[in-house]
């Protein structure tokens, strides 16, 4: 089984590096990009666990380690 995390920060959280992509895009040519924001993908292999289990356990990695909750959202998708 696989899961896959999207963590993005948090709506009202500056970020710096998708405003300094986003110029570079601006200055590249790409008039048409308004926004940009940096996020992460994680991928993570499970061995033997249900699709239930498997969520939750990627949930605690997610909350221990994966994200910073006060800035940071996530979502998982288990495949």
């Amino acid at each position: 089984m696989k899961a896959k995390v999207y963590v993005t920060l948090k709506k009202g959280v500056l970020d710096p590096q998708g405003k300094a992509v986003a110029n570079a895009l601006e200055t590249m040519g790409y008039k048409e990009v308004k926004g940009l924001r940096i996020g992460k993908f994680i991928e993570i292999e499970l061995d033997g666990a249900s699709q239930k289990d498997g969520e939750k356990r990627v949930k605690e990695m997610c909350e221990k380690l994966l994200a910073n909750t006060v800035v940071e959202d996530y979502r998982i998708e288990i495949v």
